[in-house]
């Protein structure tokens, strides 16, 4: 992790740790005229911020793919010779009127 990174990730830790002082103390009321039995929601039943942050990245992780390791395998033939031909549909950059294309890999098998 770069050293920026850390300083992100320790910032983030202290906004984390005052939020979660905020959450446990008791709400302050603003308005000039005093409150009597006003039903308050304890702060037990609020969901905290970094619970909603972590499930939100477990979610992430689980929606990743996994990462592509060896050489590419044809699901038709488990070949693992292609050729490489040009994908004229996605055009990468232009200069000078010469067209660079993405490239396809299709199995010699076709």
């Amino acid at each position: 992790m770069s050293e920026f990174e850390q300083k992100v990730l320790k910032l983030l830790e202290d906004i984390n740790l005052k939020l979660d002082k905020l959450m446990k103390a008791e709400p302050i009321s603003v308005s000039s005229t005093p409150t009597t039995s006003s039903p308050s929601t304890p702060a037990a039943t609020t969901v905290k911020p970094s619970a909603i942050v972590d499930k939100q990245e477990e979610e992430a992780r689980l929606e990743e793919k996994p990462p592509v390791e060896g050489r590419r395998v044809c699901p038709e033939c488990a070949s693992t010779a292609f050729a490489t031909h040009e994908d004229k549909s996605q055009v990468l950059h232009q200069m000078g009127g010469v067209k660079i294309y993405a490239k396809k890999y299709v199995c010699n098998c076709y």
